[in-house]
């Protein structure tokens, strides 16, 4: 098995060394899996792109892409995307994020137990700027009877997926891949098309990564009513598939 962790970045030098250490830290032991990490260095504007070309950071398991104009996250991780082999499984790391050490090894053990599922979700925790943990602040996934549960209770906004993923290259080109339109709420576009071609994803009970909080996250402002409307705008996308299974429109 190939598991490539992506992560688009622009200005994150405070946090990205981070982000690479915990992604090389990993132990996959005793399963003989492959992992790279992929970074597409995003136009950015600190000293980012200085660090990753003069650290001796360029492992084996570490490819760094640049791009010159700035791309929203759809596009960005598209173009990473397009670099991993056609049977990879594929892992989302915001750039000032830590994945923990056994993430992949708990993918991979899944991905052996229910071979013929293409993605999967696990649970996140929540810190500080400094990786202080945030008490009550935890991402705990839920488990659904059917793809249609999920999507009424994420068009409820009782329910909503971020990084905390892994899925094959081959349900992604299956469903034609993030949307480069959209400006907020890629990932929940792109999970909502998993679904929405009958694809209900398997429970992990590990832990994937850090969530950091900080005053420059870029859900920084997405309140509830920034949430509904970003809900609205993918409902309307897919309407009529969402009415044919029940699926009501966010008020």
């Amino acid at each position: 098995m190939h598991f490539t962790v992506i992560t688009p970045t622009h200005n994150r030098r405070q946090f990205l060394p981070e982000a690479i250490a915990s992604v090389r830290a990993t132990i996959t032991a005793p399963l003989d899996i492959h992992y790279e990490h992929l970074i597409l260095e995003n136009a950015s504007t600190d000293d980012t792109a200085d660090w990753l070309r003069t650290t001796d950071q360029k492992g084996e398991a570490l490819r760094v892409i640049s791009q010159q104009t700035k791309l929203q996250p759809g596009p960005a991780r598209n173009i990473l995307i397009r670099e991993t082999p056609a049977d990879s499984w594929l892992v989302p790391l915001d750039d000032d994020d830590v994945l923990l050490q056994r993430c992949l090894y708990h993918y991979a053990d899944l991905v052996q137990r229910h071979p013929d599922q293409p993605w999967f979700v696990a649970d996140f925790l929540r810190v500080d700027e400094e990786r202080r943990y945030l008490p009550s602040e935890d991402y705990y996934a839920w488990r659904f009877d059917s793809a249609a549960d999920m999507l009424k209770a994420i068009f409820k906004a009782e329910h909503f997926i971020q990084g905390n993923v892994c899925y094959s290259r081959s349900l992604f080109e299956k469903v034609g891949g993030y949307d480069e339109e959209i400006e907020m709420a890629e990932d929940l576009d792109l999970y909502v098309r998993f679904l929405l071609a009958g694809h209900l994803p398997i429970l992990s009970p590990h832990i994937s990564h850090l969530h950091r909080f900080h005053t420059s996250n870029v859900s920084i402002g997405v309140d509830a009513d920034k949430h509904g409307a970003d809900l609205r705008v993918i409902y309307d996308k897919y309407a009529e598939q969402l009415q044919a299974v029940g699926v009501e429109r966010p008020g």
